[in-house]
């Protein structure tokens, strides 16, 4: 079987592409997979050593008035015509996209060539590619059941949660621990990101916590993940303030292996975007989130209140966010070992577990049935 994913411009849209590219080989050793991204996108930091790369070139319209839309428009033009070729060139069993705009031109190609077309779904409301192409895909696979009331049009709907790589099913706490060589004298982890490319607020308020709180709990190790936009800044910051110092406090750009830095963490600290919420899920981890102000339709939002209306998260708001607010929370969090207990507990039941497997037999049902 020959299999195209495509998905682009966050990690969000990335990972899941990536973990039913796994279930595929998994089940079928010999298949062949192609990737489809944007030039410039995070899926060229993760996607190259997995699967050969093909690019096409497509942003999203401004909301506003501006020549830059003029030049989205011959974008698009150009991206069908690339994806039609590319389509021709490869001669796919089945086409996925998992969100981002780049998965529009090479999903809706796929249709008009009737090439078996997949969507995947990780957030409450669609987005733009998802929601343009519903009438077109022969099925979308939705994270969240309610997400069929905005799928109206779609030929055929699944629910199954979002995919996730095997990874997340291996790791307890101390496992990961082990694995990554987490010293004994660390009673607790505290892991905290802001997405694949950053985030400045989140940036500046753990920056801010491990000066007011991380550098005076040599017990607590603080890893967390600046992403690429502003990484820089919170390094300078970061020595500015002299807290390369203290061993307990560790800054990355991104975290490759973030099934066993979730697992080994106590308490996590972070946006709110649906993959993310999915492998807080799958390892029943107590979260402080911190949903995007950014993102259309207020779905972080809508997404994190799903976890803290259940009690397994602690949802602020950046408007909240103001001086030492957030490290008093970790501080009265972290070690209230009955309350992270029950946090745990009420995230586990939004597990959806081998939402990849569903959706491999999906993709092999269908492309079975089109070739006979």
């Amino acid at each position: 079987m020959k299999v195209i994913l495509s998905g682009g411009g966050t990690g969000g849209h990335v990972n899941p592409a990536l973990a039913i590219g796994e279930a595929i080989e998994k089940n079928d050793p010999t298949a062949e997979i192609h990737y489809v991204g944007t030039p410039n996108g995070i899926e060229n930091k993760l996607v190259p050593a997995k699967y050969p790369m093909h690019h096409v070139d497509i942003r999203g319209l401004r909301r506003s008035l501006s020549p830059q839309n003029l030049k989205t428009l011959v974008l698009t033009v150009k991206a069908q015509r690339a994806s039609k070729k590319l389509l021709q060139e490869l001669k796919p069993d089945a086409v996925i996209g998992t969100g981002g705009y780049v998965c529009w031109p090479i999903c809706a190609a796929a249709a008009k060539m009737h090439i078996p077309c997949f969507l995947h779904e990780s957030n409450a409301v669609p987005g733009f590619a998802v929601k343009t192409l519903q009438k077109k895909a022969d099925v979308i696979f939705v994270n969240f059941d309610r997400t069929r009331e905005h799928l109206k049009g779609a030929r055929k709907v699944v629910h199954v949660g979002t995919p996730l790589k095997s990874d997340f099913y291996v790791y307890d706490r101390e496992k990961a621990r082990e694995k990554l060589g987490v010293s004994p004298a660390y009673r607790k982890i505290v892991l905290s990101f802001g997405g694949s490319l950053g985030a400045a607020v989140l940036n500046a308020q753990i920056l801010a916590l491990m000066e007011e709180y991380g550098k005076n709990r040599p017990d607590v190790l603080f890893i967390h993940a600046t992403g690429a936009k502003g990484g820089e800044a919170f390094m300078k910051q970061f020595k500015e303030k002299k807290l390369d110092a203290f061993g307990n406090l560790c800054v990355n750009e991104y975290i490759y292996d973030m099934p066993a830095y979730m697992a080994a963490a106590d308490l996590v600290i972070c946006r709110s975007g649906a993959m993310t919420l999915s492998e807080l899920a799958v390892l029943g981890k107590p979260s402080i989130l911190i949903p995007s102000p950014n993102v259309t339709n207020d779905q972080q939002t809508k997404n994190a209140h799903l976890f803290s209306d259940a009690g397994g998260a602690l949802l602020m708001s950046e408007e909240t966010l103001k001086e030492g607010v957030l490290s008093k929370n970790v501080g009265e969090l972290l070690f209230d070992d009955e309350k992270l207990k029950k946090m745990s507990e009420a995230v586990l039941p939004f597990a959806v577990r081998n939402a990849e497997d569903v959706i491999y037999r999906e993709i092999v049902g269908l492309t079975d049935k089109k070739r006979n």
